[in-house]
């Protein structure tokens, strides 16, 4: 089972709302367990790179099944290492991802970026709790 376009759109709506209600602009990517894009938003103002690297926390949470923050410190390990390169680099191991989860089954991630790595987390729970 994997996270469905309109319970993406959800997501993104309250992460938007919750950005803008810090003052920030950023990026927002839903994925599906394998980390395949769901759907995606780029905020006016948020840099052009954000895009990719909201994707690529959403992946490593999606993938991983738990905060990107979690794996952060894991990021050099010879092996995620290796799982990088299967993912032609796009994997970002850095805190502002949080799985999707129905029961005990994953269903995918949302990630974001723009902000501080504090305020993305904060932006990306937001969008979460809206489902």
């Amino acid at each position: 089972m994997a996270i469905t376009l309109s319970e993406a759109q959800k997501i993104m709506r309250a992460a938007q709302a919750s950005a803008k209600a810090l003052g920030i602009n950023v990026s927002i990517s839903v994925v599906d367990p394998r980390g395949d894009l769901v759907a995606s938003v780029r905020m006016d103002g948020a840099r052009f790179f954000t895009p990719d690297v909201a994707r690529g926390k959403a992946m490593v949470s999606a993938m991983f099944g738990q905060a990107s923050a979690a794996l952060a410190e894991r990021a050099s390990d010879p092996i995620f290492q290796g799982l990088n390169q299967m993912q032609q680099g796009r994997l970002m191991f850095g805190q502002g991802a949080v799985p999707i989860t129905k029961g005990s089954e994953i269903v995918g991630a949302v990630g974001v970026s723009g902000g501080t790595a504090q305020q993305d987390e904060d932006v990306a729970k937001a969008g979460l709790a809206a489902l």
